[in-house]
C-alpha cells in the first residue's frame, strides 16, 4: 500500500506542476504576404510586404527566397535573406536587393518565391507564409537618377541659352589666362634669340582629349611662329598625332599668309616607348637649346624630366595638362601653367569663337550647382552630427537620398 500511495503522490505533484506551468505558443503567422518588383531600378531588387497581427508577441521576422538557376547548385531549396524587425515589411515594404539575373534574360531575374515567418518573444517560430512568384525586371528609367537628369537639363539649357546669346552679339567675357597670353612673348623671345620653339603634345594618342586640346593650342603657337618667322619643332610619340600636328601647323602657316615657311620635317614621329621618346626630346633640348618650350597634353612620369631640362637651358616654359598628379611638377619648374579646366578652355579663349565661349559660360551653371550642393551637404551633415535625432538629421538623409547617396 505504501508503494501505491507514493505513486499517487508523485502523480499528484506532477499534475500540480503542469497546472501551474505557463503555456507557450507561437505568435500568429504573418498575413498579406506579397512580393513586387521595385519600380525604377536596375532589375535586381524586390519589395516584400507583410502584416503583423500581434506586434507585441512578435520578436523578429525571417525572410527567405527560393533558390534559382542563377544561384547555382545548393543543398537547400530556400535561401535565408534576412532576419529583420517584424514591422520592416509594413508600409513601403522590406527591400531585398542583389538578386541574380536570369541566364536566359540578363535584364530580369528568374521567377522567385518569397516566404516570411515570425519568431515570437518566447522563441517559438510560426509557419511560413508564401508570396506569389515575382520577377525583378530592369526598368527604362532609374528613379534615383532623376536628380542627375534635372541637373543635366538645367546645364544643357544654360549652355544653349548662352550660345544663342553669344550669337546674337552679347558680350561673353572669360577671365584672362596668363599662360595663353604668354604665347606671343615666348615665341617673340625665341625669334629675337634666333633659337627654335619646341612644342611637345604629350605622350598619348588622338583618342585622348588632352592630346586634342594640345593640338588645338599648337595651331595658335604655329601661327604665331609663322608670323614671327620662328622655327617650330614638334616631336611626337604617336604617328597619328604627327599627322594631325602636320595638318594643324600647315593650316596655321596658310592662315598667317606664309605657306612657303611650312617645314614638314620639323614635325616628326620618334617612338611610342615612353622614356625612349623622353630621352630623345631631352637630348634635343640640350643640343638645340630652344628659347621657348610648350608642353600641352597628357604627361606622366616624364613631366619633371622635360620641365627640369627646359629650366636648365633657360627657356620660357608654358605647360598645360589635366593630370592632377603632374601639375605640381609643371607649376614648380615652368613659367606658366594651364591648370585643369584652363587647358580645355584654351580653344575658346584663343579663337574667340562665340559658340565655344557661350558653351563655357553655360557650363558655369553646372559648377555653381555642384558647389552649392557641396556646401549645403556639408552644412547639413555637420548639423546632423551635432543633433543626430533632430530635424537636421532627417534633412541630411533626404538630401543625400535626393542625390543618390
Amino acid at each position: 500500500m505504501d508503494r501505491v500511495w507514493r505513486v499517487c503522490a508523485m502523480l499528484a505533484t506532477l499534475a500540480a506542476l503542469a497546472a501551474t506551468a505557463p503555456l507557450t505558443a507561437a505568435p500568429p503567422a504573418p498575413t498579406d504576404v506579397s512580393a513586387v518588383d521595385r519600380p525604377g531600378d536596375s532589375g535586381s531588387a524586390v519589395l516584400v510586404r507583410w502584416s503583423v497581427p500581434a506586434p507585441d508577441e512578435t520578436a523578429r521576422a525571417i525572410v527567405e527566397r527560393s533558390r534559382t538557376a542563377a544561384d547555382g547548385a545548393g543543398d537547400a531549396p530556400w535561401i535565408e535573406v534576412a532576419e529583420v524587425d517584424p514591422l520592416a515589411g509594413s508600409e513601403g515594404g522590406y527591400l531585398v536587393s542583389g538578386l541574380p539575373s536570369s541566364k536566359a534574360n540578363p535584364r530580369a531575374s528568374d521567377p522567385i518565391l518569397f516566404r516570411v515567418a515570425f519568431v515570437g518573444t518566447d522563441g517559438e517560430r510560426t509557419a511560413t507564409v508564401d508570396a506569389a512568384p515575382v520577377v525583378a525586371r530592369m526598368n527604362v528609367f532609374l528613379f534615383k537618377k532623376i536628380p542627375l537628369a534635372i541637373v543635366c537639363v538645367l546645364v544643357s539649357a544654360a549652355v544653349l541659352a548662352w550660345i544663342l546669346l553669344a550669337r546674337s552679339g552679347r558680350s561673353v567675357k572669360i577671365r584672362r589666362i596668363a599662360a595663353l597670353e604668354a604665347i606671343d612673348e615666348a615665341v617673340g623671345r625665341a625669334t629675337e634669340m634666333g633659337r627654335p620653339v619646341l612644342f611637345v603634345p604629350g605622350i598619348q594618342d588622338m583618342n585622348d582629349i588632352q592630346t586634342v586640346a594640345g593640338v588645338t593650342i599648337l595651331g595658335r603657337v604655329a601661327k604665331t611662329a609663322a608670323e614671327y618667322d620662328a622655327r617650330l619643332e614638334v616631336p611626337t610619340s604617336r604617328s597619328i598625332v604627327m599627322t594631325a600636328a602636320r595638318e594643324t601647323v600647315q593650316s596655321a602657316h596658310f592662315a598667317a599668309g606664309r605657306p612657303e615657311t611650312y617645314d614638314e620635317s620639323s614635325i616628326r614621329y620618334i617612338t611610342d616607348e615612353q622614356f625612349g621618346y623622353v630621352a630623345y626630346v631631352a637630348g634635343r633640348m640640350v643640343r638645340e637649346k630652344p628659347a621657348a618650350c610648350f608642353y600641352m597634353g597628357a604627361f606622366y612620369a616624364e613631366s619633371l624630366v622635360l620641365a627640369e631640362n627646359g629650366n636648365a637651358i633657360g627657356a620660357i616654359q608654358v605647360a598645360g595638362t589635366a593630370e592632377a598628379s603632374q601639375l605640381p611638377f609643371f607649376v614648380a619648374a615652368c613659367d606658366y601653367t594651364l591648370i585643369g579646366e584652363e587647358f580645355y578652355a584654351a580653344s575658346a579663349y584663343l579663337s574667340g569663337e562665340r559658340d565655344q565661349l557661350g558653351s563655357i559660360k553655360g557650363q558655369d551653371l553646372g559648377k555653381l550647382i555642384a558647389a552649392a550642393a557641396i556646401v549645403v551637404g556639408v552644412v547639413l551633415a555637420t548639423l546632423a552630427s551635432i543633433s543626430p535625432t533632430g530635424v537636421f538629421a532627417g534633412a541630411s538623409t533626404a538630401f543625400r537620398a535626393f542625390f543618390g547617396g
